[in-house]
């Protein structure tokens, strides 16, 4: 595949919004550029200024949402650095993975929407369906860290976190409505109600995207939501925040014939009750309280290829609960600290994947502490520490120091080492598919002798933040050495009596140390008043093994392009492209992929309601492969009227 270099594309982006921007007189001063640094909240569990968090941070704003063109938040993720993403089905969900390889269980970062934990406790802690959670309408941004953060959240934070900060109810009052409509079967719609006073707040949404999956699937896919969110003032110290909802999502997979996955509809019913709970202790210091509540449904069974009567069933049910207590406080001028424990419960359930009625419990139970200690004006230590108890592996330490230097006002430079840990998922402990032909064993896919550890990843970096006058240029760098020790793959042994067909069947065992070295960064840039760039590289080179050799060098980029225009329109352009890799579990290469979308929309009155007709042309190149070989994405437009009050 030949790929147009996004340089080639500035020239031209540059030539229109130069225009557009030439037809307005206004003189643009370096005191229009000027914005608040921004406030990150996931990192160390502290509020802390972009430049002062122990990690590099990727942030997806309001305005990049909407004129990305996007329709859910695994397509916002290209344009993270050092991310790889698929809008496949077949691996449950569209999804993204950092440094590592897709897979139908891409399970090696923490996904949280309001910091509660959504990753799928069902799917071996896959990422895919909690990205799925809540509206792209209802999200203010997007927090990702790239780096382990085990230090701050334990046990999924192996390679990063991802926090989808949703929007203040006191944002969304009114009525909002948008339909979409387009190429490929997409049909998406959303309704929204915000209504309320100071004293309580609360938002209502239900929405759903349907489309007919990507060319060579088995079938259409749909993801239906619906959230309530209500903000209540309990008093002058004390803010309760609720938020419930239900996310049913069907698809396609499978593929006919296949003696493990044939033909059929998956369905994934996720629903959840979240309580948070702020007090304000003073000035200096504030107390908040989570507790939560999930259930997983999931729907999944077919018929069994060597004999067509048989009926496979992969589905289960499983359930987390969650209590966590955090404190926030400044000890002096120049040290705040918070600290805090979580006890969480997953409790899973499903005959058809253990071979019993039995339900298989997880507990952990953890401590954390991060201290933010100004050592120095221009120099800022922070130090911490999770402690973790896992009923499946046992107890861990991760621990993280980071050092941020600022050289002069806008430069800081960062270094530090964080160690991380991911236990082995139920499944990789316990699992035990067998298939019955009329009450006769007649075969054994995967039986795990739970001989499994937790992996382990211990990882220095180097980075270099700059946010020059007026912040109309930015540009955040992160060198890394990623060492993962103790992966656990899949691996084929021999069970006597496992089946009449073979007695091979599949454990899952620490197999594998690699080290993961590269470079990113991240450029945004505002020009002009009303345009912004955003660019973002990713080089890096892994000896993790792929067949008879390993992934090697690997390098990824994406542009972000954004004008409001004169009329009330609004152009923007997105472009990524990553280089070869290779298929989940295949020794074959994955050929390099690039794909461009583009955005027009116009601000509009309809019968004194606001409204935006906004037309979306995704990948304007040629079809490419996602996620397996006979998957292709191809050209797909849309149009979408909102409307609101």
């Amino acid at each position: 595949m030949k790929r147009t270099p996004p340089i080639l594309w500035l020239p031209v982006l540059f030539g229109l919004a130069g225009t557009a921007a030439g037809q307005s007189p206004e003189t643009v001063s370096e005191k229009d550029y000027l914005d608040d640094v921004p406030v990150v909240l996931s990192v160390s569990r502290l509020p802390q200024r972009l430049d002062e968090t122990p990690g590099a941070v990727t942030l997806i704003d309001r305005e990049m949402i909407r004129m990305s063109g996007a329709r859910d938040v695994a397509d916002l993720l290209r344009l993270v650095p050092g991310f790889r993403v698929s809008n496949s089905f077949e691996s449950n969900t569209p999804q993204g993975s950092y440094h590592t390889s897709l897979s139908d269980y891409s399970n090696h970062m923490q996904v949280m929407v309001d910091g509660r934990s959504v990753y799928s406790a069902y799917m071996q802690g896959s990422t895919g369906p909690g990205l799925q959670t809540v509206a792209l309408e209802d999200i203010e941004r997007i927090e990702v860290h790239r780096g382990s953060n085990s230090a701050s959240y334990g046990a999924r934070a192996f390679l990063g976190t991802i926090n989808i900060v949703t929007r203040d109810p006191v944002d969304t009052q009114g009525a909002q409505v948008q339909v979409a409509g387009g190429d490929n079967g997409i049909q998406d719609g959303l309704v929204r109600l915000g209504w309320g006073d100071d004293d309580a707040r609360f938002r209502f949404t239900a929405d759903g995207r349907a489309d007919n999956g990507l060319r060579g699937a088995s079938g259409p896919a749909r993801v239906q939501r619906a959230n309530l969110r209500a903000d209540l003032r309990a008093s002058s110290r004390d803010m309760v925040e609720l938020r419930t909802g239900q996310s049913v999502i069907d698809a396609g997979v499978g593929f006919a014939g296949d003696i493990g996955n044939n033909v059929r509809t998956r369905q994934i019913d996720t629903s959840f009750l979240q309580l948070d709970w702020h007090r304000n202790l003073g000035a200096d210091q504030d107390l908040a309280l989570q507790v939560s509540h999930t259930e997983e449904v999931i729907q999944d069974h077919f018929t069994y290829a060597p004999a067509p009567s048989v009926l496979i069933d992969s589905g289960g049910r499983a359930s987390n609960q969650n209590l966590s207590l955090q404190h926030t406080l400044r000890v002096a001028r120049t040290l705040r600290l918070v600290w805090g424990g979580e006890l969480r419960r997953e409790t899973i359930v499903s005959r058809p994947v253990y071979d019993t009625g039995a339900s298989f419990v997880t507990d952990f139970s953890r401590l954390f502490g991060n201290a933010e200690w100004r050592l120095h004006p221009d120099l800022l230590l922070n130090a911490g520490a999770l402690f973790e108890r896992n009923s499946l592996a046992g107890e861990h330490l991760s621990p993280r120091a980071m050092l941020n230097w600022r050289l002069v006002e806008g430069h800081t430079l960062r270094y530090g080492v964080t160690e991380g840990v991911r236990p082995p998922s139920n499944y990789e402990k316990h699992a035990n598919v067998r298939y019955y032909l009329g009450g006769v064993l007649a075969d054994s896919t995967d039986v795990a002798r739970g001989n499994v550890a937790a992996e382990k990843v211990r990882t220095q970096e180097i980075g270099y933040l700059a946010e020059l006058p007026g912040r109309a240029l930015s540009l955040d760098l992160r060198v890394f050495e990623e060492r993962v020790r103790g992966q656990v793959k899949r691996q084929a042994y021999d069970l006597p009596g496992s089946g009449f067909l073979n007695t091979a069947v599949f454990d899952y065992t620490n197999q594998e140390d690699f080290d993961i070295r590269g470079y990113e960064y991240q450029l945004k840039w505002q020009p002009w008043r009303e345009g912004r760039v955003i660019y973002g590289q990713s080089a890096l080179n892994s000896s993790q093994s792929v067949g008879n050799g390993t992934v090697g060098a690997y390098r990824s980029q994406s542009l972000m392009f954004m004008q409001h225009l004169p009329a009330g329109l609004d152009f923007s352009l997105v472009y990524s492209e990553a280089d070869a890799t290779h298929f989940p579990g295949l020794d074959q290469a994955a050929p390099a992929t690039s794909r461009t979308d583009v955005r027009l929309a116009k601000a509009l009155r309809l019968g004194g309601h606001r409204a935006e007709l906004s037309a979306v042309v995704q990948n304007l190149g040629e079809p490419y492969q996602d996620f397996l070989p006979r998957f292709r994405f191809h050209q797909q437009a849309y149009v979408m009227l909102r409307l609101e009050n």
